[in-house]
């Protein structure tokens, strides 16, 4: 049995990327999956592939559903096409789409062929992780959550509208002051 290696590059760096290994007859289901895994994102937004060039073009999608929204050519449907029937030649590229509102974009690309699967694995799995995921809802950072809590906590931008008040206080004064010295 084939074992595709795939490299999932984050679009807006390609210095974050996670390697994933599937088997040719599983879905591109599964590997939406394992993509959404391995960057630690959830599942509960719409998602497409794009059958694509060495340009990084558009061509044919392959998506969850068909959605609402007009096509050239209808989808393929994520559940039932499997992988090795899109995989044209060995350097093949896909272009991954999650979360169409907020508009994560990777980038797919076919690294490795092995006819060897690894009684190890559990496929899909991944093979390797290089780089810090972004985060797919806000502030993600190297140090934990914990880390997150205590930027938080000292926030000097809370206390903006303070300052203001502060500045307006000074001038009265000083207009009081003022009135006392002419008297």
């Amino acid at each position: 049995m084939a074992i595709l290696k795939f490299r999932i590059y984050f679009e807006e760096d390609d210095s974050i990327y996670r390697d994933i290994a599937i088997k040719h007859t599983q879905t591109f289901f599964d590997l939406h999956s394992a993509i959404l895994g391995s960057f630690e994102f959830d599942n509960k937004h719409q998602a497409t592939f794009y059958r694509s060039n060495d340009n990084w073009a558009r061509g044919r999608e392959i998506s969850i559903e068909k959605y609402d929204k007009p096509y050239k050519v209808a989808p393929l449907i994520m559940s039932e096409t499997q992988i090795s029937s899109e995989i044209k030649n060995p350097n093949e590229r896909f272009i991954y789409t999650y979360d169409f509102v907020k508009g994560w974009t990777f980038l797919v690309e076919l690294i490795n062929v092995s006819k060897e699967e690894s009684s190890k694995l559990s496929y899909p799995a991944v093979t390797r992780t290089e780089g810090i995921a972004p985060s797919q809802y806000g502030t993600k950072s190297i140090l934990g959550d914990k880390f997150v809590d205590v930027e938080e906590k000292y926030d000097l931008t809370k206390n903006m509208d303070g300052f203001e008040a502060e500045g307006e206080d000074d001038e009265a004064m000083e207009d009081e002051a003022g009135t006392t010295e002419e008297e």
